[in-house]
């Protein structure tokens, strides 16, 4: 069985009432936890992302706190908590915010891994990761650019004094 187009179905939920529409919320968020916590986030949050960015910010600071000293239980747990801050930057959906985010992540990367030359996967993680922030920083506009690609170098000059195994002159804005 194939879905109906979005178009399809906003038109369907436009000739709705609203108590039939909320019984379709409460349904789908029964369904499935990130719906829940997307529809959390939409009815509570999406006023004000500030407060949400510096809340998500302290969820996952508690996870960096608890990382685990064997390597391998360490990029599993950094790449769980990626995970989850992925969710987040989708829910909020702002190009902004995720530079915001991703920043934080990286420092936090940096700060709490303890990554060493030998930790290939672990490099190749936050090599892909300040990719993605370079790419992102691209997009917003220009007096954004200009702050972010402050904290940017900031986060590469950390990175290159603690970690040796990346070449930072390929992530040079």
């Amino acid at each position: 069985m194939q879905a109906e187009r979005l178009s399809d179905i906003k038109k369907e939920l436009k000739a709705l009432g609203t108590p039939e529409i909320i019984e379709i919320c409460l349904k789908l968020a029964k369904y499935k936890k990130e719906n829940k916590e997307l529809l959390s986030y939409l009815l509570f949050h999406s006023s004000n992302s500030g407060s949400y960015i510096s809340s998500v910010k302290t969820f996952l600071q508690e996870n960096f706190q608890q990382l685990s000293s064997s390597p391998y239980q360490r990029a599993k747990e950094l790449r769980k908590i990626l995970r989850l801050l992925n969710k987040h930057i989708k829910f909020i959906g702002s190009a902004e915010a995720e530079v915001d985010l991703l920043l934080w992540y990286s420092a936090s990367f940096v700060a709490f891994s303890g990554v060493r030359s030998s930790q290939k996967t672990l490099i190749t993680m936050l090599t892909r990761l300040m990719i993605r922030i370079s790419k992102q920083i691209q997009k917003l506009h220009e007096d954004l650019q200009f702050d972010y690609k402050q904290e940017y170098d900031n986060l590469l000059a950390s990175v290159s004094s603690k970690i040796r195994g990346i070449n930072v002159h390929d992530l040079k804005l």
